[in-house]
């Protein structure tokens, strides 16, 4: 699956979220929800988790960070299933890291999901456009 565009989104109040129904499908078996580098929460299929997980495994780096990076990646994981109603359930922890509140923004990044706090993502998204356009130029010339 390639996840791709922008979600706006309320959580209720159980802290449940509607997932994009284009993502539905490919979720149904169910995914992984783990912190995300710039304070998000990402959110895997199990396939890409499990690759994830590979790619984490055969990282070459010292075995203190690794076991840091593991700590950080998988200690506060949680899986995670679409109900009935097309919602997920953002675990307090990860809502909490995220600074997710009421408004979320789901972003699709192609293998996963990210899931933000609406004022952290139109900060990141600015962020993000002012630097593309560099970022791209410098693919153009390999």
């Amino acid at each position: 699956m390639f996840f791709f565009g922008e979600f706006n989104y309320k959580l209720d109040e159980k802290g449940r979220l509607p997932v994009p129904p284009r993502f539905r499908l490919p979720l149904k078996d169910g995914f992984f929800l783990a912190p995300g580098a710039e304070k998000c929460v990402n959110a895997y299929s199990i396939k890409e988790w499990q690759r994830f997980s590979e790619k984490i495994d055969a990282a070459v780096t010292s075995p203190s960070k690794l076991r840091k990076l593991k700590r950080a990646v998988f200690g506060q994981a949680f899986p995670a299933a679409i109900d009935g109603q097309g919602r997920v359930s953002l675990p307090e922890t990860l809502r909490a890291y995220a600074g997710i509140t009421g408004e979320a923004v789901v972003v699709g990044v192609s293998d996963h999901l990210e899931i933000w706090s609406r004022e952290a993502w139109e900060a990141e998204k600015a962020d993000d456009q002012d630097q593309v356009w560099q970022i791209l130029e410098g693919l153009e010339k390999r």
